[in-house]
């Protein structure tokens, strides 16, 4: 069922996404991008779900909601970085664990939440994570009901 597959294939890729830009780019996250990740964890975990529990269909949908959602967030916080409205929060820093908690607390670098630190084509990646989640949201569940009327 290509409805399921998007569901696992989408907030996969999506959050692979995300940590290759922190890891591998230093994008560090802000606040609202770790509200993006969240409903995209759900997901996967409904969409896992899917493919071992009845009924199929129930915990597709609820991945396609949970990744709805998360591109609802990535709409809010877009606006944020847009200055199309004020956001609940400015900033958030990415503390380590290791070694002196207080050096780390100091050195913990500060990461906006209404500042984009990377777009394309002047789409930042909060804006990206709306227009790819909120489309996959709708396409799941579109597939859902084609295929129950074709039922």
């Amino acid at each position: 069922m290509i409805a399921q597959h998007l569901a696992l294939a989408v907030p996969a890729l999506l959050l692979g996404g995300a940590y290759l830009a922190q890891y591998g780019f230093g994008l560090y996250p802000c606040e609202m991008c770790w509200w993006q990740r969240y409903p995209h964890f759900a997901a996967l975990a409904l969409a896992a779900l899917s493919f071992v529990a009845s009924p199929r269909r129930v915990w597709i949908a609820l991945a396609g909601l949970a990744i709805f959602i998360s591109g609802l967030i990535g709409g809010y916080h877009a606006g944020v970085e847009y200055d199309w409205w004020e956001g609940i929060t400015s900033c958030s820093s990415l503390v380590a664990s290791t070694g002196d908690p207080l050096d780390a607390i100091m050195n913990a670098p500060l990461i906006r939440c209404d500042a984009a630190p990377w777009d394309l084509f002047g789409i930042s990646l909060a804006g990206w994570n709306f227009l790819i989640s909120c489309g996959t949201g709708v396409l799941i569940w579109a597939l859902l009901a084609k295929s129950s009327k074709a039922s």
